[in-house]
């Protein structure tokens, strides 16, 4: 009775629920395209400092700067086109099942992985922030392919080295952002929690789903009653789009803290429908977060038109068709 009694006061973590996506990302897929590989880059093991685009801005951090936002697409290039060689297989693969995509994919990863790309610890914000928007792509990418249907990569003996990386890449992710003081913290942080969030499914590893369910908190206690975000309103002349993105990694979160049976909707006296709602007061353009966004709460019809007539809408760093993944 007493062993009972202390497994009820103190559960062990082994006997929690395995950390599972939402249904969408489960779902079996017709096979309507053709498998296809695409050519992906050397593995990025260099350092990570790039320049901002806002270089030379003021505090507002509001004004472009062509020559420093060309050196930085320049640099970061390799980084992004293996981001989006990598989620542009994995649809093709949920969408054909071709073995030599999924090989294609595998060995990407593989190749990266042994590499130690993206694990330089000299960074400036620029690059740490690459690479938490990086992981986002890659360790939900790589979850797609977990979930899906006959399980395509139990058998593959290159996936253990592949998860020990995304496991490192999310390690150091949690200390490039963990602890900011409040005025530091704002949407680079919640891309930061949702790109170890998808890494904590992927992997089934609780104490980086903890992590990231802080740093939830703490971005739902910032949202102020008319449902601005004060770091984002510093943003002066971009401070609506910067609303906008802080968003779809909250939005995520809050979809996959659902499926594993945390209602985050409530935190803040519903924070997070605060926030929808001032940006869908002031923002016309289309909203990628909709999607999972109509699927935690009943969205009104206006919204729903919206999120309608700009279907499909698309996220590399969110699970690429979200229409697909959180549509009917």
């Amino acid at each position: 009775m007493r062993r009972a009694i202390c497994l009820l006061l103190f559960p062990i973590s082994g006997l929690a629920s395995p950390l599972v996506p939402p249904p969408g990302f489960t779902r079996e897929l017709p096979q309507t395209v053709k498998g296809k590989c695409v050519t992906l880059p050397a593995p990025f093991t260099g350092t990570l400092q790039f320049r901002s685009k806002y270089e030379g801005s003021g505090p507002a951090r509001a004004t472009l700067n062509p020559q420093a936002e060309a050196a930085y697409q320049s640099a970061t290039k390799p980084i992004a086109d293996f981001e989006r060689g990598i989620m542009t297989m994995v649809w093709r693969y949920k969408q054909s099942g071709d073995p030599r995509t999924l090989a294609c994919i595998l060995a990407g990863y593989s190749t990266w992985a042994n590499a130690g790309a993206l694990q330089s610890t000299d960074t400036n914000h620029t690059g740490r922030s690459m690479r938490k928007w990086a992981l986002a792509t890659l360790a939900t990418g790589w979850l797609e392919l977990k979930f899906l249907p006959g399980h395509p990569l139990a058998n593959h003996h290159a996936s253990a080295e592949t998860e020990r990386w995304l496991g490192l890449l999310a390690d150091q992710v949690v200390t490039d952002w963990d602890g900011l003081p409040l005025s530091k913290t704002n949407n680079h942080s919640y891309w930061a929690a949702w790109s170890v969030m998808a890494t904590s499914v992927a992997l089934n590893r609780r104490d980086l789903f903890d992590w990231s369910l802080k740093e939830y908190r703490i971005a739902a206690s910032q949202i102020d009653p008319d449902g601005s975000l004060p770091n984002e309103k510093k943003r002066g002349s971009r401070a609506l789009a910067y609303h906008h993105y802080a968003l779809e990694p909250l939005v995520m979160m809050a979809s996959f803290a659902h499926a594993n049976r945390v209602d985050l909707m409530q935190e803040n006296e519903g924070a997070l429908a605060r926030l929808a709602g001032y940006v869908l007061k002031r923002d016309t353009a289309d909203a990628e977060w909709l999607e999972p966004y109509c699927s935690l709460t009943q969205c009104a019809r206006p919204t729903l038109a919206r999120r309608d007539a700009h279907r499909p809408l698309k996220n590399r760093r969110l699970g690429g068709d979200l229409t697909v993944l959180y549509g009917p």
